[in-house]
C-alpha cells in the first residue's frame, strides 16, 4: 500500500446555533486530524447549499480552518469561495462544470468533482483539471439521498491509473471505515460519522485516526 488515508470532514447539512458549531469545530481541528473541511449546508433532497447561510458561516469558519492548517472547501458554490477566502470548491453533477470553475477560481484553487461510481465521470474531471474526485455514496446515508453505490475497488482502480487523490464517501464510521482505506483511498469524507458519534465530534476523529493508522500499519 503506497497510499496515506486522511480525514475529510463535512459541515452538518444544518448549522443552527453557529456559534455553537465554530466552538466545536475548532475543537475537533485542534486534534490535528482533520486535512479539510468543507462547509456544505444542504439538507437532504435539497439541489443546492443555501448561498445566504453558507457566506456566513464561511466567513467565520474558513479563517478557523485555515490557522488550524486545514484546507477550507465551499460546497456548490465558486463565488463563495472567492468572497470568503477559501482554498476551493466541491462540485456536484449538477454544478458549475470543472473548467468553468478554474476559470472563475484561478490555477491555484483545490477543485473536486463528484464521481458517484462511474469511472467515466472520474476521468473527464481528472482530465479537465479536478484536484480531486470523489466516489460514493460507499453506505447507506441519512446526510443526502444516494442513487449510487460503489464497489471499494474503484479506488484501487484509481490508484494504479490516475495520480490525483480519490476521496470516498457515503456513512463512513470508523466500524466500516477499513476496506475503503485498503482499497485505495486518499481521503474519507465523513459528516454523521463524526458530527453524530455517540461520544462526540472529538472522539469520533481521534477514533477514526485510530482506524487509519491501524489499517494502514497491517498493509505495510
Amino acid at each position: 500500500m503506497d497510499h496515506d488515508t486522511r480525514l475529510y470532514l463535512i459541515s452538518p447539512p444544518d448549522v443552527p446555533d453557529a456559534a455553537a458549531f465554530l466552538a466545536l469545530l475548532e475543537q475537533v481541528l485542534a486534534t490535528g486530524m482533520v486535512t479539510a473541511v468543507q462547509l456544505r449546508l444542504k439538507r437532504r433532497g435539497e439541489a443546492q447549499s443555501d448561498p445566504g447561510l453558507l457566506a456566513t458561516l464561511a466567513r467565520d469558519a474558513v479563517p478557523l480552518i485555515q490557522s488550524a492548517g486545514a484546507v477550507a472547501i465551499i460546497n456548490d458554490l465558486p463565488d463563495i469561495a472567492v468572497e470568503t477566502g477559501a482554498d476551493g470548491v466541491h462540485l456536484g453533477q449538477s454544478d458549475m462544470r470543472v473548467k468553468d470553475a478554474r476559470a472563475r477560481l484561478g490555477p491555484d484553487a483545490l477543485i473536486g468533482a463528484t464521481c458517484h461510481a462511474s469511472r467515466h465521470l472520474a476521468m473527464e474531471a481528472g482530465e479537465a483539471g479536478a484536484d480531486y474526485v470523489a466516489f460514493g455514496a460507499f453506505y447507506p446515508t441519512n446526510t443526502k439521498d444516494t442513487e449510487h453505490r460503489p464497489d471499494p475497488d474503484i479506488l484501487t482502480w484509481w490508484q494504479d491509473v490516475m495520480e490525483i487523490p480519490c476521496v470516498a464517501i457515503g456513512g463512513i464510521v470508523p466500524d466500516n471505515a477499513a476496506p475503503l482505506i485498503r482499497a485505495g483511498a486518499d481521503f474519507l469524507a465523513v459528516s454523521a460519522g463524526v458530527w453524530n458519534h455517540a461520544d462526540g465530534p472529538v472522539a469520533a476523529v481521534k477514533a477514526f485516526g485510530e482506524v487509519i493508522a491501524r489499517t494502514l500499519g497491517e498493509a505495510r
